[in-house]
């Protein structure tokens, strides 16, 4: 029963898409690859970073990303080189900067916009006026009754 339920464990994990001819041999710069690359999105398959990836673009992208590393490129100098070819698209955490931080703000403003909204509609269609329920006119009622015959 063990030995099932650490099977099971070892296929839950994540599966990652980096080949062994990818790897590089230097533990410290693989390390710090697979750190950018899990936070690089593959552009073919849009909610998966180039990490678990299969797509031809997520294994060209990790072997730039370590290409760039093996030059001697720091995190963020890799990063940014990434960005700038393939814009801010690419990172699957944007950053909180120029018009991202207008996307970032916006939907909260939307939010509370509705809400006030909503709160004035509510309160105004509480002091409103009941309608009058008065009694049918003559001509209303006479209208009514063809109306029922048919």
């Amino acid at each position: 029963m063990k030995l099932l339920a650490l099977i099971l464990l070892l296929l839950a994990a994540p599966a990652f898409a980096v080949q062994p001819d990818e790897v590089l041999d230097d533990p410290a710069l693989e390390a710090r690859a697979r750190d950018i690359s899990e936070g690089l999105r593959c552009l073919v398959c849009r909610n998966e970073s180039i990490d678990e990836s299969n797509a031809d673009l997520a294994r060209d992208l990790r072997l730039l990303v370590r290409e760039r590393l093996t030059e001697g490129d720091s995190d963020e100098e890799v990063v940014a080189f990434v960005v700038d070819r393939y814009g801010e698209y690419v990172l699957l955490n944007p950053t909180l900067t120029g018009s991202n931080l207008i996307l970032w703000i916006a939907g909260p403003l939307m939010l509370l916009a509705a809400l006030g909204i909503a709160g004035a509609y509510v309160m105004r269609r509480k002091d409103a006026p009941e309608p009058a329920a008065g009694e049918l006119s003559e001509a209303e009622k006479a209208r009514l009754d063809q109306i029922m015959r048919g």
